[in-house]
């Protein structure tokens, strides 16, 4: 069966001993694995996090984002430089939490609009910062699993089709790509094709509910999904992304307005469905 894991974004986006309880508890249900958010500046708490996760038996993701003072695909080389800096930043982070895989949509700024659809050249830059990041992600062991994201958040890449051609023009092994049940359901047609287009570089699965509560309580057809993976022969983690008002300043930057489940019932119901789904799926 494929790796199960939390990101404890449901929780906070800081890094810090406060996340000892609930790693713990998150053991002891019976994930094999959490996911962290690469964001905060207090750099010697990424390893005694990575450090802490790894002594209680839990493997260690990560996720993060850039701005668009760290845009890859800005017009301005300064910009560009100081994105593969900022990428760099975060795959050290990435290496002090033990984590082999760092993913989200760094290839261009989170919700972050410029009034027209991406252009050839937004795609060249993106594909020369990000082979560079790929060259310092391959010293450190890490992947990097460049992320789609839906139409109200990016404007790069929203479909695995438009991944699937950046990564293809990054061409490095070290960057490869995501698939995210919640932005499939705004973006794709149907998540066999969406999931058969993206299967040669997919490295690491969000699941993720279409309100981005408890995985299986809303209409994301997770049916579709969890098959497609098994058409693919998907190895990698399935890893639950759900959102709440627990850190509000996380919250209020990504539009997290109300409570869509409690964290909790999020993850002990989410492990239960996506073990029932695997079981059913042949993962």
């Amino acid at each position: 069966m494929n790796k199960i894991g939390f990101n404890v974004l449901a929780w906070s986006a800081g890094v810090s001993e406060d996340l000892f309880p609930i790693i713990e508890r998150l053991k002891l249900i019976g994930y094999d694995g959490v996911e962290y958010f690469v964001g905060s500046s207090n750099e010697s708490e990424y390893k005694r996090l990575g450090n802490h996760s790894q002594e209680i038996g839990l493997e260690v993701t990560a996720v993060t984002v850039v701005s668009p003072d760290t845009n890859p695909i800005s017009d301005s080389a300064i910009i560009r430089e100081k994105a593969l800096d900022r990428l760099k930043w975060s795959i050290d982070r990435a290496f002090d939490l033990n984590a082999r895989i760092l993913c989200g949509p760094f290839h261009s700024a989170h919700a972050h609009f410029l009034g027209h659809p991406s252009l050839e050249e937004e795609y060249k830059w993106s594909s020369e910062i990000l082979h560079e990041a790929g060259e310092y992600a391959q010293k450190a062991n890490v992947i990097l699993a460049l992320e789609a994201l839906n139409r109200f958040e990016c404007y790069l890449c929203n479909t695995m089709e438009q991944l699937s051609r950046l990564v293809k023009m990054i061409n490095h092994p070290n960057v490869r790509a995501m698939f995210d049940t919640h932005h499939a359901n705004i973006e794709e047609k149907k998540y066999l094709q969406a999931i058969q287009t993206i299967s040669p570089f997919l490295s690491h699965v969000h699941i993720s509910e279409n309100d981005r509560g408890t995985p299986g309580d809303g209409h994301v057809p997770f049916d579709d999904a969890f098959s497609a993976l098994a058409n693919v022969n998907y190895t990698g983690w399935l890893t639950i992304e759900a959102f709440s008002r627990n850190d509000p300043d996380f919250a209020n930057a990504i539009n997290v307005w109300r409570e869509y489940n409690d964290p909790w019932h999020i993850a002990e119901n989410g492990l239960i469905f996506i073990k029932e789904m695997c079981l059913k799926h042949g993962l």
